[in-house]
């Protein structure tokens, strides 16, 4: 048995090891084609872009590794199977089940560390990765002088360039418009030529520009000399500076991002659920006294004995009472009263917004408590399934075990999204949301292990194959 369970976790520990790097690059390729536009061209550094990489792979392995271990299972026993290795330990006494125990094991171990990693680095990670892509999101385009455009990146400057060499530094009919409040002038500058280049330091973009003239119009200064003078002058070689200071990456306090739920781990979560709950008993505590005010005010509190009473007491005190007055004063009676009523109403409503935002809030608490322990739930339940599939189609390699184990990851990806859409949405309960994907997909692989374990060809193409060739055979027969 220790040789046979060596056998098993080696064929296991490869193909996991290789899946797992395949999804997470093609998740990380995902990431980088959905947020190409807002990294590329903004001068940010090496190490920017690969520290965001590496954060957005940490968050990506809640996803990757429940499919590495579905894929990479349907691989082993599928490879063990089309190599007739299944046979040889079935005929040695050893059945299916207890095969799979050392991998069951390896499994348990993996979503055991996953519901670490979940717990304890995941809000980590996002917590670094969601502060660190707003940053970049808000950080301005770092192509300062696009061709053909008046772009004013500069307070106080526009500046056009018609054209630029493929180094991007050498600049060719370059236009700089420039309006100085202080001294009430504004000045044009027009240059056939210039080389653009930063300081060491970052702080200032500098344009050494030739052949170019500059005009500068100064419309005086009050009871002194009010007119326009135009000054012109000519130059072989200028310096211009601009301060590009301000255009360099802010990092946001990361305190600004601890309040979202993705960024709390299981002790927190419960803290801010049980915060949340204490606000909303609160509340209805204060609805309740600000109701039982008006009805006070009025005389017309309710008892405690039963409604009918309550409601007799209403109508014979409202009879009473509007029975007594003039009309006018009826008519004044009744506004009051409507507009008592509006109050009212428009107090709670305003109130019933607040009370459904903090439900909002624990619901999703919740969820994000559930997830914590769903992923270690899924490794377990994917495997249930892939190990039997894999023994029932018998195929190793990247084929035909990747088409089967993206349908049935899709399938659980499908389920467990539209039941954290029905938990946000308020239609399911954040503990049948999290879990319905789950128990769905487990009794799937219950069924399996039976077929696989009865030695089920319910995957087996040779077999439709072969019904399907006598399927036809026969209609040739009967025409």
């Amino acid at each position: 048995m220790k040789k046979i369970h060596l056998l098993l976790l080696k064929s296991f520990i490869r193909p996991f090891i290789v899946t797992f790097l395949i999804v997470m690059f093609v998740l990380l390729m995902l990431f980088l084609f959905k947020y190409v536009d807002d990294l590329i061209g903004k001068g940010f550094e090496w190490y920017i872009i690969l520290e965001l990489m590496m954060y957005a792979s940490a968050t990506n392995v809640a996803m990757a590794l429940p499919l590495s271990v579905l894929l990479s299972s349907i691989m082993t026993y599928g490879s063990l199977g089309e190599n007739y290795e299944l046979v040889a330990i079935k005929s040695a006494g050893i059945s299916l089940r207890r095969a799979m125990y050392p991998m069951l094991m390896v499994v348990t171990v993996l979503s055991i560390s996953a519901f670490i990693f979940s717990d304890y680095m995941l809000p980590i990670a996002n917590l670094k990765y969601f502060s660190l892509l707003y940053d970049a999101r808000q950080q301005k385009s770092a192509n300062f002088l696009p061709e053909g455009v008046f772009s004013n990146s500069f307070p106080g400057h526009v500046i056009r360039v018609k054209r630029k060499d493929a180094d991007g530094q050498t600049l060719y009919d370059i236009m700089i418009y420039s309006k100085n409040a202080a001294e009430n002038n504004t000045d044009v500058l027009i240059a056939k030529e210039g080389k653009m280049y930063r300081t060491p330091n970052g702080e200032f973009l500098v344009l050494k520009l030739k052949d170019g003239v500059r005009y500068t119009e100064d419309h005086g200064r009050e009871n002194f000399n009010t007119r326009q003078i135009l000054t012109r002058y000519r130059f072989k070689a200028t310096e211009q500076k601009f301060d590009i200071s301000g255009l360099k990456m802010k990092r946001t306090d990361e305190n600004e991002f601890k309040n979202a739920f993705q960024m709390m781990n299981l002790s927190q979560l419960k803290i801010n659920e049980n915060f949340t709950r204490r606000q909303v008993d609160s509340g209805l505590n204060v609805n309740y006294k600000l109701i039982t005010a008006y009805f006070k005010y009025y005389s017309i509190a309710p008892k405690p004995d039963s409604v009918k009473k309550y409601a007799a007491l209403v109508a014979k005190h409202t009879d009473a009472t509007i029975a007594d007055l003039k009309t006018n004063e009826q008519l004044g009676a009744v506004a009051n009263a409507s507009s008592e009523a509006r109050s009212i109403q428009d107090l709670l409503k305003s109130r019933s917004e607040r009370d459904k935002d903090l439900n909002n809030s624990i619901r999703r608490a919740m969820l994000e408590y559930q997830k914590k322990f769903t992923l270690s739930a899924a490794c377990i339940a994917l495997f249930l399934i892939g190990a039997p599939l894999g023994a029932i189609i018998r195929k190793g390699g990247l084929g035909l075990p990747v088409v089967v184990s993206v349908i049935f990851f899709l399938i659980y990806y499908i389920i467990s999204t539209i039941g954290e859409k029905a938990v946000k949405d308020g239609d399911l309960s954040p503990i049948i949301g999290s879990w319905v994907a789950i128990v769905i997909i487990t009794p799937i692989g219950m069924f399996l292990s039976y077929k696989a374990a009865t030695d089920s060809v319910i995957f087996d193409m040779e077999s439709y194959k072969r019904f399907f060739t006598r399927l036809f055979k026969k209609k040739v027969v009967v025409s």
